[in-house]
């Protein structure tokens, strides 16, 4: 292969390193983003169970009023039974009294049932606040690998640059510019041809085409223009001559009677 040829193919190989590297580097902020998020929902989450939890004690604490207010009236009422005069004052106070022992128990149920509610939003809470625990140590982790993976990136990427400014200056300047912009516009400027075909594109060249290449031309593809070569290393096996079939012996005539 014309070292030109060999220079391109290394290029090349040094050029879709590169973008292969860009391309995995692009993702590594969307994993700490990611890993960011997940830990913002898990805080929030956990913030809104410890408001509910907030929200309960409160209602408890106004419902703990509520109730002595009310078990005070009846009280109160129980002691005024002595001082009744009338029907009618007995009825009153009665009235009051069911009342009071009435709203009272059913403030002591809604308490209760606060209680039940707080019991599950405790629970609710311890698990968000392990999530919230593990996701942040998710998000140290994946920062503390996405670092290490960036500082490899910038090692990795430094070679491959050092390699490419020492390659470029070794191909010809307009073969050069032409492998620029089809990188640019097709992802790879150069293809081998293979089986009279253009690896790039798949699609078959002609039988000049073909001969000229096997010769060491560089050449392009009709078809995808990339830059077309042909590598002598790919090339098949020469099928071995098969051994000369030996003749075969007549069988000798029988000589007739006299």
């Amino acid at each position: 292969m014309l070292a030109q040829i060999e220079n391109l193919v290394k290029l090349q190989a040094v050029e879709l390193e590169r973008t292969r590297l860009a391309t995995a580097l692009r993702t590594l902020p969307a994993e700490v983003a990611q890993a960011e998020a997940a830990l913002a929902a898990a805080q929030s989450q956990s913030a809104k169970a410890s408001d509910v939890l907030s929200r309960e004690e409160s209602l408890r604490t106004r419902l703990d009023r509520e109730i002595a207010t009310h078990r005070q009236k009846a009280a109160r009422y129980r002691s005024q039974s002595d001082t009744i005069k009338t029907p009618e004052q007995a009825a009153a106070v009665e009235h009051e009294l069911s009342f009071a022992e009435a709203e009272a128990a059913r403030l002591e149920d809604e308490e209760f049932t606060s209680l039940e509610r707080t019991e599950v939003q405790e629970t609710a809470l311890a698990a968000t606040r392990a999530q919230v625990e593990s996701l942040a140590a998710t998000l140290d982790n994946t920062r503390e690998r996405v670092s290490l993976r960036l500082a490899e990136a910038a090692r990795e990427l430094a070679a491959l640059n050092a390699e490419r400014e020492a390659l470029r200056p070794l191909i010809e300047p307009d073969v050069l510019s032409r492998f620029d912009r089809l990188c640019a516009s097709r992802g790879s400027g150069l293809a081998r041809a293979e089986n009279q075909q253009c690896t790039g594109c798949r699609m078959g060249v002609r039988p000049q085409t073909w001969n000229q290449l096997r010769e060491g031309e560089l050449l392009t593809c009709d078809s995808c223009f990339r830059l077309l070569y042909w590598d002598p290393a790919m090339a098949p096996a020469p099928t071995p001559p098969e051994a000369e079939a030996k003749p075969r012996r007549k069988a000798a005539k029988a000589q007739p009677e006299e």
